[in-house]
């Protein structure tokens, strides 16, 4: 295996190497990310998710094809930069409580990957690879969205 740039990129700065959890433990490295591009104006944070969506594609592709060619569990690229989807917009996602609750429901669909996100693994290579992320951020986005709509309004003063 060749540790290069890409494979210390793909892997999330090392920590998708974690013998416990590793694609939870490399996601969190999407947080900072999301907290990064919430400041920024809509359409640099929306534009520079985009390409960093498109960057890990061949990323994530070159360092499969070192790692045996399939969705490695070290490669944690592809959920660092699709969690970002999934509060990008979401004004209230600048509160921890709101972060940590979009967390948890984006490593709920990533890890499960219910319909229609597993058919995103038919798409062959680095595609395959972010894509099924990518669908589980818009399903956890829908969700957060409906639970923040439901949530009283007073907790959104509290916290």
């Amino acid at each position: 295996m060749v540790e290069s740039l890409w494979y210390w990129l793909a892997t999330g700065l090392g920590t998708g190497l974690s013998p416990v959890a590793p694609g939870t433990i490399g996601s969190l490295l999407g947080i900072p990310l999301a907290w990064w591009l919430l400041k920024q104006s809509r359409p640099v944070g929306w534009l520079t998710s985009g390409a960093l969506m498109v960057l890990a594609i061949p990323l994530c592709q070159a360092v499969s094809a070192q790692l045996g060619g399939s969705d490695h569990g070290s490669i944690v690229a592809d959920e660092i930069v699709a969690f970002p989807l999934v509060v990008m917009g979401v004004s209230a996602a600048r509160k921890p409580w709101v972060m940590a609750m979009a967390f948890v429901i984006y490593r709920f669909f990533d890890v499960l990957k219910p319909p229609p996100i597993h058919l995103a693994e038919l798409a062959s290579g680095g595609l395959g690879i972010v894509l099924d992320d990518v669908l589980a951020a818009a399903v956890s986005f829908i969700v957060l969205a409906l639970l923040l709509k439901w949530l009283p309004a007073r907790w959104f003063r509290a916290v």
